[in-house]
C-alpha cells in the first residue's frame, strides 16, 4: 500500500501539480486579472482622452466605453474574496473613488492635467498589484511565484509604457506637430520599452520552456509577433511622429499601439490561467 502510495504522488509530482487545492493562489490569481483589466481600460481611457483634448473629437465614443470598462473591472475587484483584505480594501477603494472623480471632469481638463492625473492613478493601480503579489506570495507554487513577477514586474510596466507612448503620440498626430518636450519624452519612452520588452521576451521564454506541461498554447509564436509589431510601432513613432509636419491618422496609431498591448496582454492572460490551473491541484 505505501508503495502504491508512493507510486501515485510520483506520478502527480510528473505533472508539476499540486495534491492539494491552494486558494490562497486561486484568490490572487483571479484578483490580478480583474485589476490588470483596470489597468488597461484606464490607460486606453487616458490615451483616448488625451487624444480627444489634442483635437481627435471622434475618440469622444471610445473614452465612455473605457469607462465602462474601468467600471466593470472595479465591481470585479469588489466581488471578488481578496477585496475582504484590508489593505488591499483600503488602497483600492481609493483607486475607485479617484477615478470616478476623475472621470467625470477629465474632458473640463487641461490635456496634460488629465493625462498625469490618470497616470498618477496607473501607478497606485500598478502599486497595489505589487501589494497583492507580497500578500499572496509564501502560499503561490514556485511556478506560481515565477509567473506572476513576470506579469507583474514585467507585462504590466511594459504596456504602461506602450499606453503612454500611445497616448502622446496620438496627441501629436491629432495636432499635426509635436512640442520638443513630448519629443524628448517619448523617446525616452521607446528606450525604456525597449528594455522591458527585452526583459519580458527573456523571461517568458524562459518560463515557458522550463514549464511546458503549464501551457497549452504556443507562446513563441506569440512573442514573435509582439516583437515584430513592437519594432513596427517604434520606427513608425521615429520615421512618421518625430516630424515637423505629422500626416498619421491618430485613430490607426492609437489601434496600432492598442493592439500591441492586446497582444502582450495575452501572455498576462496565458500565465494567469496557467497559475489559476495549477492552483486546483488534484483534490
Amino acid at each position: 500500500m505505501k508503495i502504491f502510495i508512493l507510486i501515485l504522488m510520483l506520478t502527480f509530482s510528473l505533472y508539476s501539480k499540486t495534491f492539494f487545492s491552494n486558494d490562497e493562489q486561486k484568490d490572487a490569481s483571479e484578483y490580478m486579472g480583474a485589476l490588470k483589466d483596470l489597468i488597461i481600460a484606464t490607460q486606453k481611457t487616458r490615451g483616448a482622452t488625451y487624444g480627444y483634448h489634442k483635437g481627435n473629437t471622434s475618440s469622444l465614443l471610445l473614452i465612455y466605453n473605457y469607462r465602462r470598462d474601468m467600471k466593470k473591472a472595479i465591481g470585479t475587484m469588489e466581488s471578488l474574496p481578496l477585496s475582504s483584505e484590508v489593505i488591499i480594501n483600503t488602497r483600492a477603494t481609493a483607486i475607485s473613488q479617484r477615478l470616478i472623480k476623475l472621470n467625470r471632469m477629465a474632458l473640463k481638463l487641461e490635456a496634460n492635467s488629465s493625462f498625469e492625473q490618470y497616470t498618477e492613478n496607473i501607478e497606485q493601480s500598478l502599486m497595489l498589484a505589487q501589494t497583492v503579489s507580497k500578500k499572496s506570495f509564501d502560499n503561490l507554487s514556485s511556478f506560481g511565484k515565477h509567473s506572476a513577477e513576470i506579469m507583474l514586474e514585467s507585462i504590466l510596466p511594459l504596456t504602461e509604457n506602450i499606453g503612454q507612448l500611445r497616448a502622446k503620440g496620438t496627441g501629436a498626430a491629432a495636432e499635426g506637430n509635436i512640442e520638443e518636450q513630448r519629443l524628448y519624452e517619448m523617446k525616452a519612452l521607446i528606450e525604456e520599452i525597449k528594455r522591458l520588452n527585452n526583459k519580458f521576451q527573456s523571461d517568458t521564454r524562459y518560463n515557458y520552456k522550463n514549464n511546458t506541461e503549464h501551457f497549452k498554447t504556443d507562446v513563441e509564436l506569440k512573442l514573435n509577433n509582439i516583437q515584430k509589431d513592437l519594432d513596427g510601432l517604434i520606427s513608425l513613432t521615429k520615421n512618421k511622429i518625430f516630424k515637423k509636419n505629422i500626416k498619421v491618422n491618430p485613430d490607426k496609431y492609437f489601434q496600432k499601439a492598442t493592439d500591441i498591448i492586446s497582444e502582450i496582454v495575452q501572455i498576462f492572460d496565458i500565465n494567469n490561467k496557467a497559475i489559476l490551473a495549477d492552483s486546483k491541484g488534484w483534490l
